[in-house]
């Protein structure tokens, strides 16, 4: 009578342990089962490498420095008393100056500046050649130098070391304007060793 009393409880125990043992199941796959997504990880950035432009296949271009333009081009006359006796007509090309007197420059263009700069403390381009202030000037460093048949030399004894140029219409005809300065340093307001030589004039030759 004992046993089969005992029966019913230990049925009970039993389902209570299998119902246990399924929610324990059901919550490992809740975990670790199908019905969560994935686990997923960003891929590694790229090497730096692959970033840079590849110059064999695809070369960088880099700007060309601007081009200076001349002033003036051509053959022109003496205008005045010094440009006669310095130079005569003058010639003047991209690279050199001649004049008919036999005086030669070979000249490289190195600057366009303006008739109110200063080629030395105090003093102007403006005020020398007798142009505005707005005026451009076209700034050449000598880099060889002949003299003139007969001797003359804008600097006399000395090396002409730059030749400024500036041209302007008047009535019709083209006028140019040089300066002739000694000295190695490229002329400015703080300039040290640049002084003015001689100024001249020449016009368009017909």
């Amino acid at each position: 009578m004992a046993h089969s009393s005992r029966r019913p409880v230990l049925a009970l125990i039993a389902l209570a342990c299998l119902a246990a043992a399924g929610c324990a199941r059901d919550e490992v796959v809740s975990a670790s089962g199908t019905d969560q997504p994935p686990a997923t990880s960003a891929p590694p950035p790229a090497p730096r490498s692959s970033l840079e432009p590849d110059t064999t296949n695809a070369p960088i271009e880099r700007a060309a420095p601007p081009t200076l333009q001349p002033v003036a081009l051509g053959r022109f006359d003496a205008a005045d008393r010094v440009s006669r006796a310095m130079t005569g007509a003058l010639r003047i090309e991209d690279s050199r100056i001649t004049g008919d007197n036999g005086a030669g420059f070979l000249t490289e263009r190195v600057a366009i500046v303006r008739g109110g700069d200063e080629f030395t403390a105090g003093q102007r381009y403006a005020d020398v050649m007798m142009v505005d202030a707005g005026r451009p000037v076209e700034l050449r460093r000598v880099l060889d130098e002949t003299r003139a048949d007969d001797g003359q030399a804008f600097c006399g004894s000395m090396k002409t070391g730059f030749l400024a140029l500036a041209s302007y219409e008047e009535a019709g005809i083209r006028v140019v304007k040089l300066v002739a300065l000694q000295g190695d340093g490229i002329p400015a307001a703080t300039a040290e060793d640049t002084q003015l030589c001689a100024a001249t004039s020449y016009e368009a030759a017909p």
